[in-house]
């Protein structure tokens, strides 16, 4: 077990949200624990996927400088595992095998290739082991 954890674009997403304190607190957490310790992983799918959340839909969206600057301060010290064709073709495998979407499917296929033993997200099934891989819903009591 390598201890590495993967945090889906919804944690970063979190984060920056006023409307639940709880989830904006557990988000932090585990943002500043993963620059922290290491061990944490996003992909450029995730850095892809927030940039474009926080430039349209946050109430106050980022402008390319807010953007420029999380990138560097934040989600460049995490992104470790980069979209490839061999990745793809792994996120068909999970999505043949598990049946998730296949954007779905490249989180996972992301978490797997960065040697992760957790994946934090919101977005799938809580508690489900996929190759040696355990899916964490971490608001599930927020």
């Amino acid at each position: 077990m390598s201890g590495n954890h993967f945090l889906d674009t919804n944690i970063f997403v979190y984060s920056f949200d006023p409307s639940n304190v709880l989830k904006k607190e557990m988000a932090t957490s585990l943002i500043r624990n993963a620059l922290q310790d290491g061990r944490g992983i996003v992909s450029s799918q995730v850095v892809q996927e927030f940039i474009n959340v926080a430039t349209r839909k946050f109430e106050v969206p980022f402008s390319v400088a807010d953007c420029r600057k999380y990138l560097d301060s934040v989600l460049a010290g995490l992104c470790r595992v980069n979209t490839t064709i061999d990745l793809c073709r792994a996120a068909l495998d999970v999505k043949e095998r598990w049946g998730y979407s296949y954007y779905d499917s490249l989180i996972i296929a992301a978490a797997l290739q960065g040697d992760c033993d957790i994946l934090y997200s919101e977005d799938l099934h809580n508690g489900q082991k996929i190759m040696g891989l355990t899916i964490v819903n971490p608001f599930i009591e927020t």
